[in-house]
C-alpha cells in the first residue's frame, strides 16, 4: 500500500513521535512504537522517515518552533520593552520547568547525544534555530530600550539556553534545589549585566549666522557761513 507523502501525514507522525519520546525516552522507543501511536504501519512511517535519526531532526525542529511560538507570544503580550523582555525570560524557563513534551524530548536527546553521535547534528540544528529566534527578539527590544550588548549578540541566546537547560536537568534530579523565583532573579540580573545603556543622541539645531548690526553715526550739524543778518 502506498502512502501520499503529505504535510498532514508527516505532522501526524512527528506529533506522535513527540508523545512517545516524552513518555518512553529515545533509548526505549522504536519506529514501531511510533507507528502504533499514530495508527500507521511501520512501513508507512518508514516511507516518510527511513530511520529514527531522520525523524529526530523533524521532531527537534517542531519542538524548537513550539518553544519559539510561546516565547514570541510572551514578547508581544509584554507591553513595553522591559515587560516584554521579562515575560519572554519567564516563558523560556516555564516551558522547561513544566516539563512539556518538547522539554522532555530535548533534555533526553541531549543526554543521549553524549554517546550517540547521530543525535548531535539534529541537536546542533535545534540550538542554531533556537538561538536565532531569541537573538532576533533580543535585538529589537534592546534597541527600543537603548541597550547595547557588551558581548556578541549571537552568544547571549546560547548562554541563556545553556543556563536554562542545565538548571532543568538539576530541577529533574533535585526539584527542591531550583526555585522558579531564584531562576527569574538570576535571569534578569544576568540579562542586565550583558548590556550597556546607550545615551540618547540629542539632535542639535543648526544656528543661522547673524549679520553684525551696522552702527549709524549721526551726521554732524551743518556749518553756517557768512555774517548773521
Amino acid at each position: 500500500m502506498r502512502y501520499k507523502k503529505s504535510e498532514i501525514s508527516v505532522g501526524h507522525i512527528v506529533e506522535g513521535a513527540m508523545r512517545v519520546l516524552a513518555r518512553q525516552g529515545y533509548a526505549h522507543s522504536s519506529l514501531m512504537d511510533i507507528a502504533n501511536e499514530v495508527g500507521m504501519s511501520k512501513g508507512a512511517v518508514h516511507y516518510h522517515f527511513p530511520t529514527k535519526e531522520a525523524l529526530m531532526g523533524q521532531v527537534l525542529e517542531t519542538a524548537c518552533n513550539a518553544v519559539a511560538e510561546r516565547t514570541r507570544k510572551a514578547w508581544k503580550e509584554g507591553g513595553d520593552p522591559i515587560m516584554a523582555l521579562r515575560s519572554a525570560l519567564h516563558e523560556l524557563w516555564q516551558v522547561r520547568a513544566e516539563l512539556s513534551n518538547e522539554a522532555r524530548v530535548v533534555s533526553d536527546l541531549l543526554a543521549q547525544s553524549l554517546h550517540d553521535e547521530t543525535l548531535r547534528a539534529p541537536l546542533a540544528s535545534y540550538y542554531r534555530l533556537a538561538s536565532s529566534q531569541v537573538e532576533e527578539h533580543l535585538r529589537v527590544n534592546a534597541e527600543a530600550l537603548g541597550l547595547r550588548p557588551k558581548v556578541s549578540p549571537k552568544i547571549i541566546p546560547r548562554l541563556m539556553d545553556a543556563l536554562l537547560d542545565g538548571l532543568l536537568m538539576q530541577r529533574i534530579v533535585d526539584p527542591e534545589a531550583v526555585k522558579d523565583e531564584d531562576v527569574m532573579q538570576v535571569l534578569e540580573t544576568l540579562a542586565g549585566s550583558l548590556f550597556d545603556i546607550v545615551p540618547p543622541v540629542i539632535p542639535t539645531t543648526p544656528t543661522t549666522p547673524t549679520t553684525p548690526a551696522t552702527t549709524v553715526t549721526p551726521a554732524a550739524p551743518a556749518t553756517r557761513t557768512g555774517k548773521p543778518g
